[in-house]
């Protein structure tokens, strides 16, 4: 028997998939709530077989010379597998966006307009290393009511397919079709350059992973992608930071977890608090382990930095190095942030309400702090719930994606025999 070709496979899944969001979107809250909080249930009954299957996969990455944290993505152990499981639950209780009346008007011949969220319809998802976000992903398309498409990469392939076959079962007990939640099954790229050009069946491709992945999905897809490239995020010292705090959201911000895309990695500090603020703080972050990049300002201010090169102020360096550099004032921080940014995060330390004020107006990424940390750019932390990732297009969604981001709205128009002269 002839094997489909890779056009055949892709859209094979985008017909089943379109099938599928087509039932799923009609499904009530309860029926998908029964069916995400049995995917839970039965993740954490399959616990063994997932982890046996993430061992096969941790054994192939090791041959394969993969090592550090890319390995400790990838692994699965029993309380990653109740982190899964939980995660499904936290999904099942939050609000549903589906079919929401955001807002409601009347106009002067009495019909009243308003407009109701509804789902996207198919999302595909291409994805990096952690096998968890296969769960995390068809949870939050479940809930907004869209079949997903899942593509994992391929160091956790064995993985995302067993938990993909072990959501696909449960939901096969409930009235969510089973091909709502589909983990494409070859390894091959090409598949994946045919998932995207299937635009008549794929409303959404959401890639999470490096930058190099993002840039081939958005340069092949003819479906729209939401995408963020990388996550360049500043945290700006004022002249009226109060400097204890300004210290203890600097080490947040680099040092709590470095290899994340809300980590800070450049810090800009006002010229007249430089002196009194640097040496403690460069101290401080190079005794946690930080390699410091500064410049020639920074560089006077203490010793063991290294000096930054021009490519240092766009790096997502995603490790334990910061680049620092010193400014002029609150334009000089807000010109670089424009210039080297990436519209991902961006904080401000100070107690001036003005300069706060003009920060957040001026500067326009997805989320824009004051006196707080970088880190608190995620769905969870700013209670979405959960999310499906954070995009830097302002089209559609800007910053994390929660399960209103995973909607449209459409217009709902309502009369009593209107007709339009």
């Amino acid at each position: 028997m002839n094997t489909p070709s890779f056009t055949d496979q892709a859209i094979e899944l985008g017909k089943r998939a379109k099938a599928a969001a087509r039932r799923l979107a009609a499904l009530s809250s309860e029926e998908k709530n029964r069916a995400l909080n049995l995917m839970a249930d039965r993740l954490e009954a399959q616990g063994a077989f997932l982890i046996e299957e993430n061992r096969q996969d941790l054994e192939s990455a090791k041959k394969a010379g993969i090592t550090g944290a890319i390995l400790d993505r990838i692994t699965l152990d029993p309380g990653r597998v109740q982190a899964m499981a939980k995660g499904l639950r936290d999904v099942a209780i939050l609000p549903d966006p589906v079919r929401e009346m955001v807002k409601m008007w009347r106009r002067p011949n009495g019909l009243q307009v308003g407009r109701m969220r509804i789902p996207l319809g198919v999302i595909a998802i291409i994805y990096e290393a952690r096998p968890n976000v296969t769960a995390d992903a068809a949870a939050l398309c479940l809930k907004s009511g869209n079949a997903v498409i899942l593509r994992g990469g391929s160091e956790a392939h064995r993985s995302n397919h067993a938990i993909g076959k072990v959501l696909q079962s449960a939901c096969a007990e409930t009235r969510v079709p089973s091909e709502a939640v589909q983990v494409v099954q070859s390894k091959d790229r090409a598949l994946v350059h045919e998932l995207l050009q299937l635009e008549s069946y794929i409303d959404l491709i959401i890639p999470r992973g490096g930058e190099e992945l993002i840039r081939a999905v958005v340069a092949n897809s003819k479906v729209p992608v939401i995408k963020h490239y990388k996550g360049v995020c500043h945290v700006y010292v004022d002249s009226d930071a109060a400097l204890e705090m300004a210290e203890r959201i600097c080490m947040n911000a680099k040092v709590q977890r470095p290899s994340v895309c809300n980590a800070m990695e450049t810090l800009l500090v006002h010229e007249t608090i430089a002196p009194k603020f640097l040496p403690s703080m460069i101290a401080k972050l190079q005794a946690a382990g930080v390699e410091i990049r500064g410049c020639e300002k920074t560089r006077a201010l203490g010793s063991g930095i290294k000096g930054a090169k021009e490519e240092d102020w766009s790096a997502e360096y995603l490790d334990l190095i910061l680049a620092v550099r010193v400014v002029k004032d609150l334009d000089d921080a807000i010109a670089h942030i424009e210039r080297y940014g990436s519209e991902h995060t961006e904080s401000i330390i100070t107690t001036n309400y003005q300069k706060s004020r003009e920060f957040i107006d001026r500067v326009n990424s997805s989320a824009v702090m004051v006196n707080a940390s970088t880190r608190f750019n995620d769905g969870g932390e700013l209670g979405l719930g959960a999310e499906i990732g954070i995009s830097t297009s302002k089209i559609h969604a800007f910053g994390p994606m929660g399960l209103e981001e995973l909607t449209t709205t459409k217009f709902v128009v309502l009369g009593d025999g209107q007709i339009r002269e």
